[in-house]
């Protein structure tokens, strides 16, 4: 497993479900949206540190699991930079993103 040190880019789906979760937790109780948001920049960090330590879920995209929170990330290794296609509630929907595999190609 190499380490290695990319840019992320988040889509713009993923961009907004990721801000829409931040919403949601921090109206279900004060301060648990930046406690998300914290969990998620630390799995993100992850990710970059180690790309290839979390499994292949279709195709070239990788799935990785959040700690604390019910979502996982659903990423590709490109050359230069991570690319997040989906940040999704684990319970929802399982599938949904895999449109967006297509739509950016």
């Amino acid at each position: 497993m190499k380490k290695c040190n990319l840019i992320v880019i988040f889509n713009e789906f993923a961009k907004y479900e990721f801000e829409d979760a931040i919403g949601f937790y921090e109206l279900e109780y004060s301060g648990l949206g930046e406690r998300f948001k914290e969990e998620i920049r630390r799995a993100v960090g992850r990710i970059v540190e180690y790309p290839e330590a979390w499994p292949v879920k279709r195709k070239n995209i990788r799935e990785y699991l959040v700690h604390k929170f019910p979502y996982k990330i659903l990423y590709s290794i490109e050359y230069d930079h991570i690319y997040v296609i989906a940040l999704a509630h684990r319970h929802r929907k399982p599938n949904y993103w895999i449109d967006r595999i297509f739509d950016e190609v």
